[in-house]
């Protein structure tokens, strides 16, 4: 989903040391470019099918045993041959909307019915060392056309016992608040899994919705206890303008202090299934962009905005026999706004606002191959007619059907651990956008014209 610039979720990458493992993440996609399955590095390392860690047989929903598994810092290992931390994805898409849009969604595109390479990635993914282990991926996309860093989660993890008590902790380093998560509530991992990058979307979510993704750096210790409580804290900062520039990332203002993170989370093992019930709370104080004399973004001097994030989250899974498996996931979250920087620029209407974000999501997969989702999502905030134009509001409500076929990721499945492919067509529809049923945009285009066919075909290796 689209954003706009102030809450843009725009997808991390870096330079240095990311330039480095961009070229060691090319090296490994030469090495390694043979078959398919969803981060199947994780697979061939611990010799489990994928159905193992993933809901339907491919990522990134989560079982019960997957959430371990990241928990431990993806450094679970059967036997003791030598594995290749390096795997590979590729996602061709179609997008259609109910009517064409006003203008092409994307330099090179038309303004409807667009075929596209929508991400081809490479991922350093799994175990460094007993202790340390990585999920790193490098990304292309042909909108826009670079490649560079995306989600970053570097961990070193122990467990311990204490009387009757059981623990698994952990300290992680990373690019995105909520990359961290195991839960599929969590932003960074919530449905949809994969979704129509060259359609209209929400035009402003809150701030843990990606808004810092891939710009900062940030160190988080978390904390399982008798695999029921989960505690994680941590704190992020900008990364530099010229250091994003390097490694394709976005620049959106840089943090004027430490932004700290928390989550928190505890979970039922019940006889009908797994219930987990949780929050989240992000506080960030961002400048605005400025740009020099060459047209790139750079940091400036100034007032800031800030922006507190609550979330509330839960989720539930269960199995039916060995055939069947539901899972619902919610979430809701809700974030103040002070605009400072923005009211100061004449960007905005009002010093204060306030943005909402509710997303609902079933799951039914048949023998973790067949799968069908049913999504319902209300983003809201309060009125400013210069931050969001026509009614000043960025209600945009709507929700998902989509259909999934998983062929592979089995025990007995093809080239296991080496192949795996989703083919999933998703329908989106709005009941309103941006504010308004009918006009949405002020030429007459209704909510319901952005209603969009999506199909897809995702392959990993």
């Amino acid at each position: 989903m689209k954003v706009s610039p102030l809450f843009r979720c725009t997808p991390g990458r870096r330079a240095g040391a990311g330039a480095a493992l961009l070229g060691l993440m090319m090296l490994g996609l030469g090495l390694l470019a043979r078959r398919v399955e969803a981060v199947p590095s994780f697979a061939r390392q611990t010799q489990l099918p994928c159905t193992a860690c993933h809901v339907g047989g491919f990522g990134p929903q989560l079982t019960a045993f997957g959430r371990q598994f990241k928990l431990m810092g993806y450094t679970m290992k059967t036997g003791n041959g030598a594995n290749v931390p390096l795997s590979a994805m590729l996602v061709e898409s179609f997008t259609h909307t109910a009517r064409a849009q006003v203008d092409p969604p994307a330099s090179g595109f038309s303004r409807n019915d667009n075929t596209e390479l929508q991400q081809a990635s490479v991922f350093l993914a799994g175990r460094l060392s007993e202790h340390v282990g990585a999920f790193a991926q490098a990304t292309y996309s042909q909108n826009g056309g670079l490649l560079g860093w995306d989600n970053m989660d570097v961990r070193y993890a122990n467990s311990f016992n204490a009387g009757k008590h059981n623990a698994i902790w952990g300290v992680s380093l990373n690019n995105n608040p909520t990359v961290t998560d195991v839960f599929n509530t969590a932003p960074a991992w919530q449905y949809p899994y994969m979704s129509a990058d060259l359609a209209p979307g929400a035009p402003a979510m809150p701030m843990l919705f990606g808004g810092l993704g891939g710009q900062v750096i940030g160190v988080n210790a978390y904390l399982q206890l008798d695999g029921r409580w989960y505690g994680e804290v941590g704190a992020y900062r900008s990364l530099s303008p010229s250091f994003l520039r390097k490694v394709n990332a976005g620049f959106d203002g840089r943090l004027a202090s430490t932004a700290p993170y928390a989550r928190f989370a505890y979970t039922w093992s019940l006889p009908a299934g797994e219930l987990t019930t949780g929050g989240f709370y992000l506080h960030a104080r961002r400048g605005l962009p400025g740009v020099n004399a060459a047209g790139q973004a750079v940091a400036q001097p100034g007032p800031t905005d800030r922006f507190d994030d609550f979330g509330l989250d839960a989720s539930y899974q269960r199995a039916f026999g060995s055939d069947h498996r539901m899972t619902v996931n919610a979430l809701y979250v809700g974030e103040r706004q002070k605009l400072d920087a923005t009211y100061a620029s004449g960007a905005s209407t009002y010093h204060t606002g306030r943005l909402s974000a509710l997303n609902l999501a079933a799951s039914y997969w048949y023998q973790d191959t067949w799968g069908a989702t049913v999504n319902l999502f209300a983003d809201n905030g309060r009125r400013d007619p210069l931050l969001y134009g026509n009614d000043g509001k960025p209600d945009t409500r709507g929700g998902m059907l989509e259909a999934d076929w998983n062929p592979f990721g089995h025990a007995d499945s093809w080239a296991r651990p080496f192949a795996n492919v989703r083919v999933g067509l998703q329908y989106t529809w709005f009941t309103r956008f941006s504010g308004r049923v009918h006009n949405v945009d002020g030429a007459g285009r209704r909510a319901s014209d952005n209603n969009t066919t999506f199909l897809y075909v995702w392959l990993a290796i």
